[in-house]
C-alpha cells in the first residue's frame, strides 16, 4: 500500500514568554505539546497563523509589558491567544476579564499552566489536518521536550500554586494554591535534562520549601524506590543523579522554615550548590505582620547565622520591598542594618507598587511613591555595598565557572557563571583569554578559573 503525504502544511504558530523562571516552562510545555501534534513554529507574528502569549500579571510593569505586547500581537497578526498569570486577573470592574476589557479582540484567554485550555483554543482556530501516518511520530521530541533556555541549563518547576496569602501578592488568585508534582515525575524529568546535556539544573516553584506539604509529604516511587514527597528527600535524590554528569543542582524560592537547615550538609558537601534563593522581602517584624509573611522575621538573622555555621561558602541571594504601607524610617533602617549583618551576598529591591486585588492596598499610612524610591536607591547603595566587599573576598580564589559563551573556542576568553551566581539575575565572571594556546572555552562546559578581580556585581577569571 503506497501513501500519498499531505500536501496541506500544518499551521504555523508565533509564540512570545514573558514573566519569570515559572512561566518559561509553562511556555516549554505548549510548544513541546504544538510540535509533538505536528504544528509548526513561527519566527515572525506576520509569517503565524496565529500567535500565543503567554503574560506575566504579578506588578504594574509587567501588566504594561503583557499588554504591550499582546496588542503589538494583535496588529501584526491580528489572531492571538493569551494565557498565564494576566489571563487570570480582572478588569478595572471586579467582574470582566482585564485582558479582554483592554483587547476585546482576542481569540481566547486562559490563566497559567493551562497547557490543555490553550491547545483546545489552537485546535479551535487554526485546526491541522490529520495525518493517521505521521501524527503519531512527532520529530526531534526527545522525552524532555522544548527548552527555551540554552541546552546547559534547565528550570525543573516542582510545583504550582502558593498557600500563603501575603498582602502584596496576588500570584495565588492567579495560581491557586500548591499542588506538589509527584515526585517521581520529577525526579524522572531531572534525570531526561541531565543525561540530554544539562549541566545546572535550577529547581523553581512558588515555594520550594513547602514541596509536598498539600499531600503530607506522601511517599512516592522513582525507579521502584520509595522517595519522600518532601524538599529535603527531594535535594537527596537529585544530587544522586546530578553527581554521575557532574552536574549542578540549584534552589530558587526557599522560605527560611525550620526543615531547610536539612539541606545545609548537601552543600557543604559540594552535593547540592551552596546557594539559597530566600524571598525575605523586609526584616522587621512588624512591617512582616502586616505583609502577612510565613516564617519568623526575628529568626531570620539567628537563621541565616547557623547556615553559614553549616556551610561558609553560602551564597545567599533575596529580594526586598521598601516603602510598604506603613513603613516607618526606623523600620526601613532595621532593613539597612539586617542586610549589613547578614552580610546578604546579592539582593534587589522593589519600592513597594500597589498590585490591583492586593489586600496591601487597604492598609493606612500609605508611604509617598517619591519616598519610596528614594528608600528603594539607599536599600541598594547599602546592598551593592555588602555585594561588592563579599565578591572582593574571592580574588585569588580559584572557582569552578560554567562557560555560557565562548566565541572562536574561547581565544579571546568568554562568560561564564560560578555556583555564585544563578543566570539572567546574578553576575556574571568575566574569563580572560587562556594562558596556553592549548586551552579552549566551550559553551556548556565547565573550566577552572583563577579570580583575579572584582568589577562591580561581576568577577574577572583567568582559565587555567
Amino acid at each position: 500500500m503506497h501513501h500519498t503525504p499531505s500536501t496541506t502544511k500544518p499551521p504555523k504558530v508565533g509564540f512570545v514568554s514573558l514573566g519569570c523562571p515559572k512561566a518559561l516552562t509553562d511556555s516549554e510545555l505548549i510548544l513541546t505539546q504544538l510540535n509533538a501534534e505536528g504544528y509548526e513554529t513561527s519566527k515572525t507574528f506576520a509569517g503565524a497563523d496565529l500567535v500565543i502569549v503567554n503574560t506575566c500579571g504579578f506588578i504594574d510593569d509587567a501588566v504594561k509589558e503583557s499588554l504591550d505586547a499582546i496588542g503589538e500581537a494583535l496588529a501584526e497578526n491580528g489572531r492571538v491567544i493569551v494565557t498565564g498569570c494576566l489571563g487570570a486577573r480582572t478588569g478595572s470592574d471586579g467582574a470582566s476579564n482585564m485582558v479582554r476589557q483592554v483587547h476585546p479582540k482576542v481569540l481566547a484567554v486562559t490563566g497559567p499552566h493551562a497547557t490543555q485550555e490553550v491547545m483546545d483554543a489552537v485546535h479551535l482556530h487554526a485546526p491541522k489536518p490529520h495525518d493517521p501516518f505521521v501524527d503519531l511520530v512527532p520529530a526531534g521530541v526527545s522525552k524532555i521536550g522544548i527548552k527555551l533556555t540554552p541546552k546547559h541549563y534547565a528550570y525543573l518547576k516542582i510545583s504550582e500554586g502558593c498557600n500563603h496569602r501575603c498582602t502584596f501578592c496576588i500570584i495565588p488568585s492567579m495560581r491557586g494554591d500548591l499542588v506538589s508534582r509527584p515526585v517521581g515525575d520529577v525526579l524522572a524529568e531531572a534525570r531526561a535534562l541531565f543525561e540530554s546535556g544539562v549541566k545546572e539544573l535550577l529547581v523553581v516553584s512558588q515555594d520550594t520549601s513547602a514541596y509536598g506539604v498539600d499531600v503530607k509529604y506522601r511517599t512516592g516511587f522513582f525507579d521502584g524506590r520509595p522517595v519522600k514527597t518532601r524538599m529535603v528527600d527531594l535535594c537527596e535524590q537529585l544530587a544522586e543523579l546530578a553527581g554521575p554528569h557532574g552536574a549542578w543542582v540549584r534552589l530558587h524560592y526557599v522560605y527560611p522554615y525550620p526543615h531547610v537547615d536539612e539541606v545545609l550538609p548537601l552543600m557543604a558537601a559540594g552535593r547540592v550548590l551552596p546557594y539559597l534563593d530566600v524571598p525575605f522581602q523586609h526584616s522587621h517584624p512588624e512591617v512582616l505582620k502586616r505583609m502577612k509573611r510565613p516564617a519568623s522575621g526575628e529568626r531570620n538573622l539567628e537563621r541565616l547565622l547557623k547556615w553559614r555555621e553549616a556551610c561558609p561558602e553560602l551564597v545567599i541571594r533575596s529580594t526586598f520591598i521598601a516603602g510598604f504601607p506603613g513603613e516607618t524610617e526606623s523600620e526601613f533602617q532595621h532593613l539597612l542594618d539586617f542586610v549589613r549583618e547578614a552580610q546578604i551576598d546579592r539582593a534587589g529591591c522593589f519600592a513597594y507598587s500597589p498590585v490591583d486585588g492586593a489586600a496591601a492596598n487597604l492598609l493606612p499610612d500609605a508611604v509617598p511613591a517619591e519616598l519610596r524610591e528614594e528608600r528603594r536607591a539607599r536599600f541598594m547603595a547599602v546592598a551593592e555595598g555588602v555585594s561588592v566587599q563579599r565578591l572582593r573576598r574571592r580574588v585569588g580564589a580559584t572557582m569552578q565557572v560554567l562557560v555560557d559563551r565562548a566565541p572562536a573556542l574561547g581565544r579571546k576568553g568568554g562568560v561564564g557563571r560560578s555556583y555564585a551566581d544563578a543566570p539572567e539575575i546574578d553576575g556574571t565572571v568575566r574569563l580572560l583569554p587562556p594562558e596556553k594556546a592549548s586551552k579552549t572555552l566551550k559553551v556548556g562546559e565547565f573550566t577552572r578559573a583563577r579570580i583575579v578581580s572584582a568589577e562591580g556585581h561581576d568577577l574577572v577569571g583567568q582559565p587555567i
